[in-house]
């Protein structure tokens, strides 16, 4: 909040009937009060601006990363058939790319590295998967 906005508020409230202002915008407050004169109960034109810090936010605490393992065909024991591909994200699962279309991949299909398998939708974006293996 620069000083031409904070004497745009401080006309407003000069020119309209109200008392106190209070504006937050960018972790900054501004509080704008009029003086009431002690002598008659009245308020004076003066005005007191107060600016207030906005209290920070608490840190977050440190969430611990979760240990990633790629799988590689060396780790596929030679009696296992079928390879887990995990998703690198949390989302909505979709195993085609439309409602009417085919899915990416079906059971006991083989499937090459870099082969898009689904889609993940994440906050509002799809993200196609691909087979790392």
């Amino acid at each position: 909040m620069n000083e031409k906005m904070i004497r745009k508020l401080i006309k407003l409230v000069e020119d309209s009937r109200i008392d106190q202002l209070e504006v937050s915008s960018w972790g900054r407050k501004v509080r704008i009060t009029r003086r009431i004169n002690a002598n008659n109960g009245h308020f004076d034109q003066a005005m007191a601006v107060q600016a207030v810090a906005a209290p920070s936010p608490a840190p977050a605490a440190p969430i611990p990363e979760a240990p990633v393992s790629k799988v590689d065909s060396a780790a596929v024991d030679a009696d296992k058939k079928y390879v887990e591909v995990k998703s690198p994200m949390v989302g909505t699962f979709y195993a085609a790319p439309a409602p009417d279309a085919q899915p990416y991949v079906t059971l006991n299909q083989r499937i090459e590295v870099g082969q898009v398998v689904c889609i993940v939708e994440a906050m509002k974006l799809m993200n196609e998967i691909e087979s790392e293996v």
